[in-house]
């Protein structure tokens, strides 16, 4: 995008330390080039990109997110360990863990798309109700009826699984949405991040330190015109999906862990008890954090959507567009799902089977930090450059794991695997914020998390038959096949944005 100087900034960033918001907020005749200067001044006294994240959204804001995303980690292969251990049926316990993906898959856009009109505080306090109200009914349910095994018997309990997918709160996305209104957003359609970290906003429309322009989009004048380069936003949105990764990656390696640790050394109940406990904590608490005022609900069709101005790419179409990002996460999916089914079958055969969690976590620790990375990398390395390279790095690196015979052997190359994974997330993720619809980000963003949970149970199952029928070298095929999906996939992102770029639109930066 052009800046011209004698005109009104078109982004406005929010990459800046929440003390000084409180301070341009006020009316203190203080020059935007000094309000710039102490900018610099901040940001060169912070040790690293990941500094700014606290600083964006408030100190509270990270941990508060990781710990409310845990429970929906932990909530499948809750109810996939509960009901096996009640009714003795591996069958019904994954149908019922089957249950709540599919729920998860159809309810998680429903809520985000509601998000986009309603607001997120609402949706994620009315979710908590009710999904802590289905855990406790999935819980009833079982133990209710622990001598079931017939599928057409168990409905209450198979309904109950069911209601608690469709109604998990999606913390994860729902985080990436505030991250991507707290970072970009056009001055005159969006409303900037709280303006410190108690989530303090100048008053609407009768501020006499709001512009004419400012006034309807709640942006303190000087703020203004101290407005953020599109480069700075970017890398700090960079920064946030990078984290927004690694917290998604260790809460899928904690979630099952904890699990088994609970169901093993105490009852098979507890897992999915102590997740409706944390969801009912943990998640309100999100819910009512000062940055969900940064992302404004869109009740009737938008002019613009979050970050139109600072990285948006040509709106027409724009479901045809999202669709590509959208089947690129059915591809992650199945490529988790295929993996972990074929890294069942090798344990099996070559140890225990047991082994295959802990097999799996390897490759979930190497690609957490690889997604944490990204942070970190060249902004010249844009988002589609990023996605190509690293899915060709995937599709050639399970190519290693064909001939492994050991456990050792498979740990290197899990370890090895598991660093493109991360980075192809983030990119994707991006992607989906690029080229969503105007103001419907957070339908978007759901959407992208129910791909994972379509693709995981589709690469499960395809993985599932080809092992038992050939083995676990063959189940790994649908591992490099997705991978080759994904790959074919980021070469259309990358040409969309190429395109966008091409249209003088204003397309992302460093793409």
């Amino acid at each position: 995008m052009n800046d011209h100087p004698t005109s009104t900034p078109h982004i406005y960033s929010a990459g800046t330390p929440a003390t000084e918001y409180h301070a341009r907020s006020s009316v203190d005749g203080s020059s935007s080039a000094e309000s710039s200067a102490k900018a610099q001044g901040t940001r060169k006294r912070l040790p690293g990109r990941l500094a700014r994240l606290p600083e964006l959204a408030g100190r509270g804001f990270l941990p508060l997110g990781l710990f409310a995303r845990l429970p929906l980690a932990m909530l499948t292969v809750g109810t996939l360990t509960l009901v096996t251990s009640v009714s003795h049926s591996f069958a019904l316990g994954g149908t019922a863990a089957g249950g709540v993906g599919i729920g998860s898959a159809l309810g998680a856009p429903l809520l985000g798309a509601w998000a986009d009109r309603s607001g997120q505080k609402l949706v994620l306090l009315t979710a908590t109700v009710a999904n802590t109200a289905a855990v406790i009914g999935l819980l009833m349910a079982c133990y209710m009826m622990p001598s079931v095994s017939g599928i057409g018997e168990s409905w209450p309990m198979l309904a109950c699984a069911l209601a608690a997918g469709a109604t998990c709160p999606q913390v994860g996305p729902m985080a990436r949405v505030r991250w991507m209104a707290l970072t970009t957003r056009s001055i005159e359609n969006r409303s900037p991040a709280p303006g410190n970290t108690a989530g303090e906003y100048a008053a609407r429309d009768h501020n006499p330190a709001l512009t004419p322009l400012a006034r309807g989009s709640q942006i303190p004048a000087a703020t203004v015109a101290a407005s953020g380069s599109v480069v700075s936003a970017r890398a700090d949105l960079d920064t946030a999906l990078s984290y927004e990764g690694t917290a998604d990656e260790i809460t899928f390696v904690l979630g099952p862990a904890l699990v088994g640790a609970l169901a093993s050394l105490v009852a098979p109940w507890l897992p999915l008890a102590v997740a409706a406990a944390m969801t009912a904590f943990f998640v309100p608490a999100f819910a009512v954090h000062p940055s969900h005022l940064a992302v404004v609900p869109v009740p009737h069709k938008p002019a613009a959507g979050v970050g139109h101005a600072a990285v948006g790419l040509p709106r027409t179409g724009g479901w045809l567009r999202v669709a590509v990002p959208v089947l690129a996460m059915v591809c992650m999916g199945t490529f988790f799902g295929a993996t972990q089914n074929a890294l069942s079958a090798f344990a099996a055969e070559v140890a225990e089977a047991e082994l295959a969690g802990l097999l799996y976590a390897v490759m979930g620790l190497s690609s957490a930090v690889a997604a944490l990375s990204v942070a970190f990398w060249p902004r010249r390395f844009g988002i589609g450059t990023r996605w190509v390279t690293a899915a060709a790095a995937m599709l050639a690196l399970t190519g290693l794991l064909y001939p492994v015979s050991g456990l050792g052997p498979m740990v290197a190359v899990l370890l090895v695997l598991g660093i493109p994974v991360g980075p192809v997330m983030v990119a994707i993720f991006s992607i989906g914020g690029l080229v969503a619809p105007s103001g419907r980000m957070a339908t978007v963003m759901t959407a992208l998390a129910s791909g994972i949970v379509a693709g995981t149970a589709l690469g499960s199952f395809l993985a599932g038959v080809l092992a038992q029928g050939s083995g676990y070298t063959a189940a790994f095929l649908v591992a490099s096949g997705a991978s080759a999906c994904l790959l074919v996939l980021g070469l259309t992102a990358a040409a969309i944005i190429s395109h966008g770029r091409g249209a003088g639109e204003p397309g992302e930066v460093g793409s």
